[in-house]
């Protein structure tokens, strides 16, 4: 992607569906023979990667132009989740609960992705085992039985994993008994996916707490779901407003679910505000930033489960903080390895040092756009911001892993002015 920077972005942003949410809701749909219809569903390889997967398990799936997918997996075909498949995105992991939930066994091969750590599932594993199931791991391949069934207990989490309560939430909603769920991820996708199953037919409560409780269910039935905003597409649209002084009315948001985002936004320099609602009661949002002399505000964070500050936005506001006028910190709480964007953002002339989990941005008054190279999802988007306020031209190189999390990022910020391009070498 070529990207000319210095270019304010002025217009409206149609924030599409949740890449984090729709991938389990999507997984979900294993656990009924029943017909599920799921609507604002975005356009994704990440999607495409768990629909090719879902499919040579036994799904039969219908996909629409107005960006519903319907389902139906009357039978499951195979139980094995291969290696071709499941490297192409961590998220396979979230069929686990289902397979060995409907059909009693699993074969997973341990997953790919994104290289921004180990992202261990020994916590999915443990759980699985303490409801009964016989777990080994053979030739890269996770292998799952319970020949009698899971059966509900507590599952303390000793750290919060939003995979892993996504993974028990859904094996949970076909096991015997009751199970709970302590130290339950609370993230928004967690609740929607939680939404999805009560529509289903689970019986669940607490969700949106540490403490979820499900009473296992003998089945499940359909179920017609539309997918919440991507609140972390909108924050780094919110951002791309920032970085290049620009103004951006991001289009059917949740505004309470990125709250602490904005507020931290604000304290860098940045205003947002909700300017309407949606018939769908949902959030138009205006970010504005008119920087003229006043550079950005140094803000110090750290990443955090939800309601904290996402690690899904890290990347994109060190780009901020990368023309602040003094000294940010960001540390970096929730994986080991992603701060793999920062040698990429010095090539353009910014200046970051690490020391152990915290990244130490010192403010420059202008970054100077070169050739740069895609690490991971959020790392790619980042370069693309820093390419909008650089001086000159930056490519990205490795743009495949943007079209993973962002859809039609290009034509989104060519309609707001932006001069950007795609294009093969």
């Amino acid at each position: 992607m070529r990207v000319f920077g210095g270019i304010p972005l002025l217009g409206e942003v149609v924030i599409s569906g949740s890449k984090n949410l729709s991938l389990p809701a999507l997984a979900a749909s294993l656990l009924t023979d029943s017909p599920v219809t799921f609507r604002n569903v975005p356009r994704l390889t990440d999607i495409d990667s768990m629909l090719e997967l879902l499919g040579y398990l036994g799904m039969n799936i219908s996909t629409r132009e107005d960006s519903s997918i319907s389902v139906c997996t009357p039978d499951i075909k195979a139980t094995e989740a291969p290696y071709d498949f499941v490297r192409k995105m961590r998220a396979s992991i979230l069929v686990l609960g289902p397979l060995v939930a409907r059909c009693r066994k699993a074969s997973v091969s341990l997953p790919g992705g994104c290289a921004i750590g180990a992202r261990g599932v020994n916590l999915h594993l443990n759980a699985l085992e303490q409801m009964g199931a016989e777990i080994s791991i053979d030739n890269g391949y996770i292998k799952a039985s319970a020949p009698n069934g899971l059966v509900g207990c507590d599952i303390h989490f000793p750290i919060s994993t939003v995979t892993g309560t996504e993974n028990i939430l859904m094996a949970a909603s076909l096991a015997g008994g009751t199970t709970r769920i302590i130290n339950a991820a609370m993230e928004p996708e967690v609740i929607a996916l939680a939404d999805l199953l009560i529509l289903m037919g689970a019986k669940i409560d607490g969700h949106g707490s540490s403490i979820i409780t499900i009473d296992g269910s003998d089945s499940l039935h359909g179920a017609d779901f539309r997918i919440m905003p991507d609140r972390i597409e909108a924050g780094t649209y919110a951002i791309a407003a920032a970085v290049t002084n620009g103004s951006l009315i991001l289009k059917n948001c949740v505004y309470d679910h990125l709250s602490q985002f904005f507020d931290v936004l604000h304290l860098a320099g940045v205003d947002s505000k909700i300017i309407s609602k949606t018939s769908e009661n949902l959030d138009n949002i205006e970010v504005h930033r008119s920087g003229g002399d006043n550079r950005i505000i140094p803000v110090d964070v750290q990443t955090a489960p939800y309601p904290g500050f996402a690690t899904d936005l890290q990347a994109q506001f060190m780009t901020l903080m990368t023309i602040c006028n003094g000294t940010s910190s960001i540390t970096e709480n929730i994986f080991e390895n992603r701060f793999m964007h920062i040698p990429e953002l010095s090539r353009l002339g910014a200046n970051i040092s690490i020391h152990g989990k915290t990244a130490i941005v010192t403010g420059v008054k202008k970054l100077i756009g070169t050739q740069v190279m895609a690490t991971d999802l959020r790392a790619s988007v980042s370069l693309v911001l820093a390419g909008l306020m650089a001086e000159g031209e930056t490519v990205v190189n490795r743009l495949y892993h943007i079209d993973r999390g962002y859809e039609n990022i290009d034509q989104k910020l060519l309609a707001c002015n932006a001069r950007i391009e795609r294009f093969s070498v």
